[in-house]
């Protein structure tokens, strides 16, 4: 068996160490990691029988049996190896054998990196995992205010199907909440949960992030290319929070995404199916978005097959009692501060707008905490433009105005009741005790719609 100049190139370049023999167990060759790794002379080795110069060598018996023989530990003096041992066949016959030799530190160091390499994988699952779990469920969601029950009760019913749900509300509402209720609360529930504002990047970030991308599909594209959020989610549920932000031509993606259930990388031509429900977000208003040619109507169509609308705070006054009461919890849990709030400072909370919804009385109830140095909140510790609500709520009208809106509630409710064609305002009348041409005075001088 002779080796050719470029099989001998090969085997000189190699970290191993590279022994050969023929089939009368004569070395043939060694590179020179082999006699780094052994300590042996080259001259001293090639050219004679192994099992004359390596004491014990099993190279000649693997060439004799055929079979490999694998991670076989070696040690010379103070050297210490590890030795993979292989047959050379050609043409159906045992022609010699090899043996590559690896150093044991060189072995240790790839066992500890490879443990190093899992343990970080690991980690990064646990990440990965933690991150994809949907944090709340409706028990986490305060309602004590029969608006808001008949909000949670509509939200678990539409949690069971597979369709788009679009949740919207001011900011501070709870919207986020509700997104992770539902998916919580479907079939999904132990299924992935991935959260994407859609304001927090520009147009080709959110595209890339959304659906991914193929190597060298643009600068600063990784190597290997990036699965998507989309990929990630694939079986649970992706939570599209300010899609009102999302530019108007990556709209027409995510249209196309919905109605194919398939994406396509950045870069790619393959078609990957995904099995996602979106929930989408927003304290706008779609329609007016587009109206102003601003939002897709199409998209709007797809995404609102279920849309949910969370009342803002100053509509369910009732939640704010125990919402007090968590955040005061919640104040006693983590700076050990066991606070409470006087009935005065609970009616001026009741009076106020709040604007900024519950995480504006969340971070009232923090501040006046912290003004109060008996533990006891009142109605001076809130900041002043709260506390100047009470004063803006007590307002004095005049009595026609008060006749008026009387007027204005029978009326629609009388309308409402009967209807709106001429034999139902006929009965209205007969209720209110007043003529036809009376009530369509009313109707115009209020400018009540029917």
């Amino acid at each position: 068996m002779i080796l050719d100049r470029l099989t001998k190139s090969i085997f000189d370049s190699l970290h191993e160490g590279i022994l050969i023999i023929n089939v009368d167990g004569v070395v043939i060759y060694v590179n020179s990691s082999y006699t780094r790794i052994t300590g042996v002379n080259s001259d001293d080795i090639v050219g004679h029988k192994l099992s004359d110069v390596r004491h014990g060598a099993i190279l000649p018996k693997v060439v004799e049996t055929g079979e490999k023989l694998l991670r076989f530990k070696r040690r010379t003096e103070n050297i210490e190896y590890i030795v993979n041992m292989s047959p050379i066949i050609f043409e159906g016959k045992v022609i010699g054998g090899i043996s590559v030799v690896i150093e044991l530190i060189e072995a240790y160091k790839l066992a500890k990196d490879l443990k190093k390499s899992n343990k970080m994988i690991d980690n990064l699952k646990y990440e990965i995992k933690s991150m994809r779990k949907a944090k709340y469920t409706f028990d986490d969601i305060v309602a004590v205010d029969e608006k808001s029950l008949n909000t949670i009760d509509y939200a678990k019913k539409i949690s069971k199907s597979n369709l788009p749900v679009h949740i919207y509300g001011e900011s501070g509402t709870g919207k986020e909440l509700f997104a992770h209720s539902i998916h919580n609360e479907s079939y999904r529930k132990n299924e992935p949960f991935i959260v994407v504002n859609c304001a927090n990047l520009d147009k080709q970030l959110l595209e890339s992030e959304l659906f991914g991308y193929e190597e060298g599909s643009f600068t600063g594209a990784l190597k290997g290319g990036k699965m998507g959020l989309f990929e990630v989610a694939n079986g649970g549920t992706i939570f599209l929070d300010e899609i009102a932000e999302m530019d108007y031509s990556l709209q027409a993606k995510l249209l196309r995404v919905i109605q194919e259930r398939t994406i396509r990388k950045i870069g790619g031509v393959e078609e990957i199916p995904i099995d996602v429900r979106i929930i989408s977000a927003t304290n706008k208003s779609l329609n007016k978005q587009v109206e102003k040619k601003e939002f897709r109507q199409d998209l709007f169509y797809r995404i609102n097959v279920f849309p949910l609308h969370i009342l803002p705070l100053r509509e369910r006054v009732n939640d704010i009692k125990q919402l007090v009461e968590l955040f005061l919890e919640e104040i006693q849990r983590n700076y050990k501060r066991n606070v409470e709030i006087t009935d005065e400072a609970l009616k001026l909370l009741y009076s106020y707008q709040w604007p900024g919804n519950v995480r504006e009385l969340e971070n009232s109830i923090a501040f006046a905490a912290n003004m109060t140095e008996d533990f006891i909140i009142d109605v001076t510790h809130f900041p002043k433009y709260i506390q100047n609500a009470r004063k803006d709520s007590i307002q004095i009208k005049s009595l026609s105005n008060y006749v008026e809106q009387a007027e204005i509630y029978a009326i629609k409710k009388a309308l409402d009741k009967y209807g709106n064609d001429v034999d139902g305002k006929k009965k209205c009348c007969d209720v209110l005790g007043i003529s036809l041409a009376t009530l369509y005075n009313k109707l115009s001088k209020y400018n009540i719609s029917v």
